[in-house]
């Protein structure tokens, strides 16, 4: 199990001393002492530890440019001013730039631990919320899809259902959707799934191919066929043929197509001869089909055929809560294909990627949590680690044309675009957004006041 980390830094070897005495002993607790403010900040730029204690006055940096550049790289940091110098001034300025607390030297072992052991309560808090997602997750995932979302578990209900009967499934939804992904889930869990899975992208074969690379050819049909060639539905056998974006299917092909759904026989280009074929078929396609067919794109009796049973994949818009679960379920993933530590995301990333619409669904945000564990040098994603040209990351800050709109509207329309981003639930939105429930409320409540209409 991950420790909870503690920095702290003091050019006081001293306090140092008393630091490690009062929160030695504690369990579960990795605490990393520095004189150095500039060695302190970059442990704290590659570990991303969860509390950080920072003396005010210090040779070489202050604690105050310490606090704003801690805050910068992971405002989710816990950060501790300790000063001598204590003014009030001083106090509302640390608060003001994102400090929780503020400790007055000198202070007793007993003062600092108690004032101390509510952040590591908290973080513990906030590490097993991380653990009780990594294990949502695994109740959550599916023959490798990841989705909680009732029409998520539709989904996985009809899978299971018609695996071990089908012969053909036309799986449809947008671009992105995971529609591969199903196709082999019913495979895995068909009467087939020791057979092979054979994959054909229909959109991507030249027409004039298409025939000869789904049934085959003979030697001497056309001028380049020197030999005999089995097509993928041979190749299939005994498994799964997965036709992606079959819409794209020439009409020519679709005619002999539904002869091999209807007789399970396929016939060579060239040959007067049919072989039988046992074969399943998952057709998958982002097209409406049935308004192709009635603009004569597409057979009738073939879309009938294939669309004996037929799974629906939602948008990742229409399922916004499986957010979360995805990003932790990507991280994993890359986590372990590039060999880094990284183990989950900062809330102004997460914010960032809640704000996003995903028109590319799933595999877009598959991209986007590959590039951000990619460039990471943490072992947590932040906002400066998502593509350049995704809102909230790196490019966002830089200079460009915006909304004439005061600092307080912004604020209001940002806490009202996360709560609708995460279903109404106001303690999640307080959470992304990093500020407390009643602040959420304030900000919610001078929205709607703004919006009534008047008398």
């Amino acid at each position: 199990m991950t420790k909870i980390a503690l920095v702290a830094i003091d050019d006081d070897p001293e306090l140092l001393g008393l630091v490690s005495s009062a929160l030695g002993a504690e369990q579960d607790l990795e605490l990393l002492t520095f004189v150095d403010p500039l060695e302190g900040l970059e442990v704290i730029r590659r570990r991303r530890p969860h509390i950080v204690l920072v003396d005010l006055v210090m040779p070489g940096m202050s604690g105050m440019d310490l606090l704003e550049r801690i805050v910068q790289l992971d405002p989710a940091t816990d950060v501790i001013l300790m000063t001598a110098h204590h003014t009030t001034e001083s106090a509302v300025e640390s608060i003001k730039k994102g400090a929780c607390d503020y400790l007055n030297k000198p202070f007793t072992r007993e003062q600092l631990h108690r004032r101390i052991a509510p952040f590591i309560a908290e973080a513990k808090r906030r590490r097993r919320a991380q653990e009780l997602d990594r294990e949502m997750l695994e109740a959550s995932c599916f023959e490798g899809i990841v989705g909680r979302n009732p029409m998520m578990h539709e989904v996985f209900a009809r899978i299971q259902r018609a695996a071990p009967y089908f012969r053909t499934v036309l799986v449809t939804g947008a671009s992105g959707t995971g529609k591969e992904l199903v196709a082999r889930a019913i495979h895995r869990l068909s009467p087939g799934r020791s057979g092979p899975f054979v994959v054909c992208n229909c959109a991507a074969i030249p027409e004039s191919l298409v025939e000869s690379e789904l049934f085959g050819h003979v030697r001497g049909a056309f001028t380049s066929a020197t030999s005999d060639k089995a097509g993928m539905f041979e190749a299939a056998g005994g498994g799964t043929l997965f036709l992606d974006e079959i819409g794209e299917m020439p009409l020519s092909a679709q005619a002999k197509l539904l002869r091999i759904v209807e007789n399970h026989e396929v016939q060579r280009v060239g040959s007067t001869v049919s072989r039988k074929v046992d074969v399943r078929i998952v057709c998958a396609t982002n097209r409406n089909l049935q308004q192709d067919v009635e603009m004569k794109k597409f057979r009738a009796d073939l879309f009938f055929r294939i669309s004996m049973v037929e799974i629906r994949l939602p948008s990742l818009a229409e399922r916004r809560e499986d957010l979360p679960l995805l990003v932790r379920h990507f991280i994993d993933c890359f986590a372990k294909k590039y060999a880094k530590s990284v183990g989950g995301i900062t809330r102004r990333a997460e914010a960032a990627i809640m704000r996003h619409p995903w028109p590319g669904n799933v595999r877009e945000l598959e991209n986007v949590v590959g590039y951000a564990c990619m460039m990471t040098d943490s072992d947590r994603i932040d906002a400066c680690d998502l593509p350049a040209d995704f809102p909230g990351g790196s490019k966002a800050a830089g200079t460009g044309p915006v909304d004439m709109i005061s600092l307080a509207e912004l604020e209001r329309s940002h806490a009202h675009r996360i709560l609708i981003a995460v279903g109404g639930d106001k303690l999640r939105a307080a959470e992304i957004l990093g500020v407390s429930r009643a602040t959420l409320y304030r900000l919610l409540q001078a929205k709607a006041g703004r919006e009534r209409p008047r008398s």
